[in-house]
């Protein structure tokens, strides 16, 4: 998942692809149920946590302030390349969300601060034909979304997590943060976003994991 590290190389690595794989054809979790968002707070199959789970191998970018660089190219009127202090300088927001990652737990009331993606987007300028977005971390590691779910109100890069600099274990500098969508579609130590005129399933998509991920839908696999 975007909340568990890929390492390029590793029998470790490969293992924990493999099971991951596993639970997709095995369909582990899937409680066969749907929720409703405006009803209950809880998706199916979740489990509420107080804590927020870490889950990798043991292999975490180190990207410090002075290394970071966010790009933004593709279908865009106005290719942007920031640094950190670039980055800063944007529109800061705050927000208090649910996230849910697919191996089952859920964290309420988490504060996060940083950059809308609408806000990254108003100063790109998407092209009328861009529809969808495809993210990289600094790992490699590689999601897709709508144009439509990246651009939502409720979507962040965000730098912050209660009222301090996001570690690197959650993946700081900079991450994603799409409630909505289950954690994977939320990528740690991202470096590159680039929209598209058509899909480019990610990393997990491509080894069976679902397209969209709607924790209410339960939309685990594909």
């Amino acid at each position: 998942m975007a909340e568990d590290d890929i390492p390029t190389t590793g029998a470790v690595r490969d293992k924990l692809i493999r099971t991951k794989e596993r639970w997709a054809e095995e369909g582990r979790l899937l409680t066969g149920t749907h929720g409703d968002p405006e009803r209950d707070r809880l998706p199916p199959g979740q489990t509420l946590v107080k804590d927020w789970p870490v889950l990798d191998l043991g292999v975490q970018p180190d990207v410090s302030h002075a290394k970071f660089r966010l790009r933004v190219e593709g279908l865009v009127e106005n290719r942007v390349a920031l640094d950190w202090d670039g980055f800063m300088a944007l529109p800061q927001s705050e927000m208090v969300v649910d996230i849910h990652c697919v191996t089952q737990w859920s964290r309420y009331d988490n504060r996060f601060a940083g950059v809308k993606t609408a806000d990254l987007l108003a100063l790109a300028r998407p092209k009328p034909e861009a529809r969808f977005v495809s993210m990289t971390s600094y790992d490699g590691y590689t999601t897709n979304l709508t144009l439509a779910d990246f651009a939502a109100d409720d979507v962040m890069l965000v730098h912050a997590w209660e009222g301090r600099p996001l570690e690197r274990q959650h993946g700081g500098p900079v991450r994603l943060v799409l409630p909505k969508l289950y954690f994977w579609k939320s990528p740690k130590w991202i470096t590159r976003i680039e929209l598209l005129a058509e899909d480019r399933p990610g990393f997990w998509e491509v080894r069976g994991y679902h397209n969209r991920g709607d924790p209410w839908m339960e939309e685990r696999y594909g």
